[in-house]
């Protein structure tokens, strides 16, 4: 069960923002590397918040309509984000994000700095990837009790 852990199918190389850069910015961060959410960190890579692309986007059209030209990652940003640790399993990840709403998750090791991203892209890829080789669930399990 192994290989399927987090760490094998993150994104060691997410979009990152820090707490006082601006909205323009943020946005521009998401148009160049088409990803949709990514975490908020401090000066030692320790995660403090995320932001999405919705937040961004709700923040962009807020402005336009209120005229305000500068906001902050840090008033925008989800503070007390959901995260994954490394060592977990794909598939109990993958049965969270069927019922929460987050579609991307930090990874991070136990003292919270962080080490990537996963997204359902990557857990889809993860599970379907061993569904193609041929281990079901029952083959998984065996593992794990062997």
């Amino acid at each position: 069960m192994e290989s399927l852990q987090v760490h094998n199918y993150m994104n060691q190389h997410p979009v990152t923002f820090t707490a006082n850069m601006v909205v323009q910015d943020a946005s521009l961060r998401f148009l160049k590397t088409k990803q949709i959410g990514g975490p908020v960190i401090d000066d030692n890579n320790q995660l403090i918040g995320f932001l999405s692309e919705n937040d961004v986007l709700a923040k962009m059209i807020d402005s336009i309509y209120h005229n305000e030209h500068f906001a902050y990652v840090s008033e925008m940003m989800t503070k007390n984000a959901l995260t994954v640790k490394p060592y977990d399993s794909v598939i109990e990840l993958g049965q969270t994000m069927l019922q929460n709403k987050p579609k991307v998750y930090p990874v991070v090791d136990d003292d919270g700095t962080l080490l990537g991203t996963i997204c359902r892209n990557d857990v889809l890829g993860a599970i379907d990837k061993h569904i193609r080789s041929g281990e079901t669930a029952d083959k998984l399990n065996h593992k794990l009790t062997v």
